[in-house]
């Protein structure tokens, strides 16, 4: 009997097995990156987190509609209820139209998630789109009287809500320590209470984002846009809503909310957060100087990095702990990384030389094929168990074993039955490829050959071996490059 998949809830603080609400249909919401720079690594966790859940449900024959939004407005800075928008602020400093800035990093973001081999989302729809959604939503609020109109901005009323239902359920504050320990804020005296949250704002004269609505010429908070749209594409309730563990409060708490305010249901049945990363065990920021994006890693721009690190050597590095646990970058622990990932590849390239032979050689072997029915077992035994990519990984590790054992002639061909040695190379090539989403680093394999390559001919020039200079050159010239000597040194173009 297969093992059920369980997720641990963030609302529940409890596994669960999962039961969709409409099997064999799935519904999952991600909330998105605030497009105003560059992606960085945390970023990159939720996003690799949630695209393997996207895959493992998908290998388990669920039909999934995966939404991730673009935010494009409304995000403030600080995430305060007063103050620029984050995009706003940029274009300024750019001197730019936000939309220019908004469209910038969004095709910046999908370039990352691409090299990460993060699959897209079913739908990935922007903010900026959804105005009417937003203020249909706050319509439905304020007809409750759970929101109320203060000169043109709208806010959601939490201590009449709290009435209704718990305002605090998924991150476990309390109303009433929220409301003493909520300090004054400048530009926020129109709020009844300090900790009630903003679901549409006046725009100043200066504001550049803005949109007409039933209030006056305003733009929408932060909250209500995930709400809009993942009700739009979802329905009224769906099955799983991720994020970071730092949108637990106030987004995600704000989310339930102004949903279950308006629609009188609970918005997601399964909420789960991945962690934070961390930089040698301190947490990533730019005031610290420790603050990497995503190019930064791949090109080792970066001064505290040593070398550039591949897509796909952070991509494995990452599914090497479990989402829910913190995860600390380090140069010692990216390079281990780096060996894994290959090391793993190398298994990926051997199954397939080892087909044959196996399959002619082989016999029944009960201590071997049993062993290899245990590792495969236990791949999808970890990934029904909260996802745990990282337990996964290590039982593919111990296929591995037997791989190189089979390869290098510490075991027989023969030692291994047809069925058990088919078993192993499908479940490798799943978990490795289709399910974890590792691929060869082409592009980066493909640079340092030619470096290396080109090292080899200018140290035959030097040792005045033309014969051996020719034929590099003409090697070359026959798949498109041409080498160039110049008096710095050597180079190659396409021809």
């Amino acid at each position: 009997m297969q093992q059920p998949l369980v997720i641990y809830n963030s609302l529940t603080r409890q596994k669960e097995i999962f039961q969709p609400v409409a099997p064999p249909f799935v519904g999952m919401y991600l909330c998105g990156p605030t497009v105003y720079g560059k992606a960085h690594l945390g970023h990159a966790r939720a996003a690799i987190t949630f695209d393997v859940v996207y895959r493992y449900l998908q290998q388990l024959n669920y039909r999934v509609r995966y939404v991730r939004n673009i935010t494009d407005v409304g995000h403030l800075e600080r995430d305060l209820d007063d103050g620029d928008d984050k995009i706003q602020q940029q274009a300024r400093l750019e001197e730019v139209s936000p939309m220019e800035v908004a469209q910038r990093y969004t095709n910046s973001y999908r370039k990352n998630m691409e090299q990460l081999n993060v699959l897209p989302p079913s739908i990935e729809p922007c903010a900026s789109g959804h105005i009417p959604e937003q203020i249909a939503m706050i319509e439905a609020i304020i007809a409750r009287g759970l929101a109320y109109v203060v000169d043109g901005s709208v806010y959601f009323d939490v201590a009449a809500y709290n009435q209704v239902d718990a305002y605090g359920k998924l991150s476990g504050r309390v109303i009433e320590k929220m409301r003493s320990g909520t300090r004054s804020l400048t530009g926020q005296e129109e709020k009844r209470n300090a900790v009630d949250f903003a679901l549409w704002k006046k725009a100043t004269p200066t504001h550049i984002m803005q949109w007409p609505s039933p209030w006056g010429v305003g733009f929408p908070g932060w909250h209500i846009e995930c709400s809009a749209i993942a009700t739009k594409y979802l329905g009224k309730q769906f099955d799983i809503h991720g994020g970071g563990m730092d949108l637990v409060f106030p987004h995600h708490e704000c989310e339930i909310a102004q949903s279950q305010a308006a629609l009188k249901t609970n918005l997601a049945t399964y909420w789960m957060h991945n962690n934070l990363v961390m930089i040698d065990g301190v947490k990533m920021g730019k005031s610290l100087g420790n603050f990497i994006t995503l190019d930064e890693l791949f090109s080792g721009s970066h001064v505290v990095l040593d070398q550039a690190y591949s897509p796909m050597t952070l991509r494995f590095f990452m599914l090497q702990s479990h989402y829910r646990g913190t995860l600390s970058v380090s140069i010692d622990a990216l390079r281990a990384a780096h060996q894994g990932y290959r090391k793993l590849m190398n298994g990926w390239y051997l199954l397939a030389t080892l087909q044959h032979e196996v399959v002619e050689a082989s016999i029944e072997n009960s201590l071997l094929d049993a062993e290899v029915h245990a590792d495969c077992a236990a791949c999808y035994s970890a990934m029904n168990d909260d996802f745990n990519t990282a337990k996964a990984i290590a039982s593919l590790f111990s296929l591995l074993k037997k791989v190189n054992s089979l390869h290098n002639g510490q075991l027989s061909p023969k030692s291994i039955s047809t069925v058990a040695f088919n078993q192993l190379r499908t479940t490798y090539n799943l978990f490795v490829t289709d399910i974890l989403g590792l691929r060869e680093d082409r592009e980066k394999m493909a640079i340092e050959t030619m470096e290396v390559l080109l090292t080899i001919y200018q140290q035959a020039k030097a040792a005045k071996q033309y014969h051996q200079v020719d034929w590099i050159r003409s090697a070359l010239h026959r798949i498109g490059i041409a080498i160039k000597d110049h008096p710095k040194g050597v180079d190659w173009e396409y021809q």
